[in-house]
C-alpha cells in the first residue's frame, strides 16, 4: 500500500467517530485510517521509532476520541513491530486501552475494565523485560510505570464511567 500522492503534511482527521453497533452508525472512515496505515513499514528494524508518524498518528486518534480508529491504526504499528520486541508489548497495552476506551463510550464498563487489566498486565510483564540502553525506540520514550499507576488507579474504582478513559499520546515525550 502506498501513501496517496495528495497526503502531505500532517493525517487529516477522520471524519466522524466510528462506534460499532450504535444506531445509525456509519462505517470507519477507512479512506482516513489507510493514509496512516500506508505509512507503516512491512517490518520495523530493532525498534519500533518513537516519532514514527503512524505512531504518533494512532496515539493522538485516541486522545481525540477516535478509539476504534486508534486500534486500527496501532494494529498496524503492531503488526509491523519486532517479533518478541518490547514493543509489541506496550503496543499490545495501548491497543487494549484504545478498545478499554471504546467499551467506556459504548457504556460496556465491565468489558473496559476487563481490557484495561489485560493492558495492565502486559505493563507489568514489560516491566520484567530487560530494557535496551539509550536509543529513540517507543519503549524508551514512553512512561509505562506512571501508565500503570493510571491503570491501577482507574481499576481500584467500583465502577467505570465515559469519563473514565486514557489519554496514551500525552504521556509520551517528544
Amino acid at each position: 500500500m502506498n501513501v496517496p500522492s495528495h497526503v502531505s503534511g500532517p493525517l487529516p482527521w477522520p471524519q466522524w467517530a466510528h462506534v460499532p453497533g450504535e444506531t445509525g452508525a456509519s462505517d470507519a472512515d477507512s479512506e482516513t485510517l489507510d493514509m496512516a496505515k500506508a505509512l507503516v513499514p512491512s517490518a520495523f528494524r530493532g525498534h519500533v521509532p518513537a516519532r514514527h508518524p503512524a505512531l504518533r498518528y494512532g496515539l493522538a486518534l485516541n486522545d481525540r476520541g477516535y478509539f476504534w480508529e486508534a486500534q486500527e491504526v496501532l494494529e498496524a504499528v503492531w503488526a509491523a513491530a519486532p517479533q518478541g520486541g518490547r514493543e509489541r508489548v506496550l503496543l499490545r497495552a495501548c491497543i487494549h486501552i484504545a478498545n478499554a476506551n471504546l467499551r467506556l463510550r459504548m457504556q460496556k464498563s465491565r468489558s473496559a475494565a476487563r481490557l484495561f487489566g489485560d493492558a495492565l498486565a502486559e505493563l507489568r510483564s514489560l516491566n520484567s523485560r530487560k530494557a535496551a540502553t539509550g536509543g529513540d525506540g517507543f519503549v524508551e520514550s514512553f512512561p509505562v510505570v506512571a501508565l500503570i499507576a493510571q491503570l491501577a488507579a482507574k481499576l481500584d474504582r467500583p465502577n467505570l464511567s465515559k469519563a473514565d478513559w486514557i489519554a496514551l499520546g500525552a504521556t509520551v515525550r517528544s
